[in-house]
């Protein structure tokens, strides 16, 4: 009777333990702005996609964090319930299977697949749903080692006006980021960017809006989505492209629309289309 009185009140601490770990890492949580972010770059209300985006990634370490208390709790419980006692002779008691206990584990992990897989695909489609009559369209072009942007006719933009950009030449001393290839995108405006490449792949990525597109040449890929913070945020190409991938970088200024429709009326106007495209497996010898 001592024993199992004991062993009751082992197994209640390691609950109380485990429940312990399972409010702390919902805790966590909450505590500060980055926190909530998931430690992720720039904010929820960045784009109409990053709050979305933001929840998927904090909500999946939340879920992440609870199984581990409770798989971690149940170990410790095993541990000490069923440890080995002083004055125990020969072996335990063997069992070959228990059926319960095995469609227990394997329910359960396909639950958590299952759960993880409908938000993922729900959160995918809605970002990836095309903008059926966007207010901007942007043709970025990536090249090596900079980047073209051609602002397309249509919605607010009145004529076809491209801006081609200039490879960042990183020499030690402070980088003029004036001098950047840099994106302008009207605040609250609904935003196409078709992305393509003149040469090999590349990877559009502006951290700060939490995604990320390939560009491979001959395969176009698009981007949707409605920036709504103004600032300046930095850009890169993501994918090892060349002798000077790391100086391929942008910026995007999110602006309002009157200063948009001021920086496009500076551009020249057209675009710069593929005949400056480079694709080394199709030159001639």
């Amino acid at each position: 009777m001592r024993s199992q009185n004991r062993t009751s009140s082992q197994r209640t601490r390691i609950l109380a333990v485990a429940s312990a770990a399972a409010a702390g890492a919902l805790a966590l949580s909450g505590c500060t702005s980055q926190v909530q972010n998931g430690w992720l770059p720039g904010s929820k209300d960045t784009t109409s996609n990053t709050a979305m985006i933001t929840d998927l990634w904090v909500n999946s370490w939340i879920a992440a964090m609870v199984v581990g208390a409770v798989t971690w709790g149940l170990i410790l419980w095993c541990l000490v319930a069923y440890r080995r006692r002083k004055g125990t002779t020969g072996f335990p008691r063997q069992t070959s299977y228990n059926l319960p206990l095995e469609i227990f584990y394997t329910a359960i992990p396909l639950f958590l697949v299952v759960v993880f897989f409908y938000f993922t695909d729900r959160d995918q489609r809605a970002i990836d749903t095309p903008n059926a009559n966007p207010d901007v369209t942007i043709n970025v072009v990536g090249k090596q080692w900079a980047w073209d942007f051609n602002y397309k006719q249509g919605g607010i933009v009145k004529d076809n006006v491209y801006e081609a950009g200039t490879q960042a030449h990183l020499n030690g001393s402070s980088l003029d980021l004036s001098k950047l290839p840099t994106l302008y995108l009207p605040v609250n405006k609904t935003v196409t960017i078709d992305l393509t490449s003149r040469d090999v792949i590349h990877s559009f990525w502006i951290p700060a809006f939490l995604q990320k597109r390939d560009m491979i040449p001959g395969h176009p890929n698009q981007i949707y989505f409605t920036p709504q913070k103004e600032g300046t945020y930095d850009g890169k190409c993501a994918e090892l492209c060349g002798e000077y991938h790391s100086e391929m970088l942008f910026r995007v200024k999110v602006v309002s629309e009157a200063e948009f429709q001021a920086h496009l009326a500076g551009l020249p106007k057209g675009l710069l289309d593929t005949t400056y495209d480079r694709n080394p497996d199709l030159n001639q010898k």
